[in-house]
């Protein structure tokens, strides 16, 4: 008998990316950017608005300690992670760091999350994933208390 040969094919997919809205009000931080690091990883494009009233849940004085010492790393006279102060800035870098962003895949895949201060017209009229309302410090509580200007 002859033996079949082995042909690889590659089909090209011509998939459309769902884009998922997530509104990040009350919502604890890592859990709402598990969430949105899943959907990225999924294929679909993410969006995250209302991102500075994302929650940070413990003691205010405890998350805001943690969060200088995290700040002040970067400000020394060698190289260091940069943190930003920002609200935008603190809820993509949580996002980032659920996805394997130094490799070439998740560099693609974090291109296609985006972090909104508010909520754009472009999304006020879509459909938003909510999630249970949680207590703790804001994003832009943290950022005013850290000193952004």
């Amino acid at each position: 008998m002859a033996e079949k040969e082995k042909i690889k094919t590659t089909k090209t997919r011509t998939e459309e990316r769902k884009e998922v809205v997530i509104d990040a009000k009350g919502a604890v931080l890592g859990r709402m950017a598990s969430f949105a690091a899943k959907q990225a990883l999924r294929g679909n494009n993410v969006s995250v608005v209302n991102a500075e009233q994302a929650v940070i849940t413990g003691k205010q004085h405890i998350v805001l300690d943690d969060f200088l010492k995290k700040v002040r790393l970067g400000h020394t006279a060698q190289k260091g992670p940069l943190f930003s102060k920002m609200p935008i800035s603190i809820c993509s870098r949580t996002i980032r760091g659920m996805i394997g962003w130094k490799n070439p895949r998740g560099k693609v895949i974090f291109k296609n999350i985006k972090c909104y201060l508010g909520v754009p017209r472009m999304y006020e009229s879509s459909e938003k994933i909510t999630f249970k309302p949680a207590r703790g410090i804001t994003l832009a509580k943290l950022s005013a208390l850290a000193g952004q200007r």
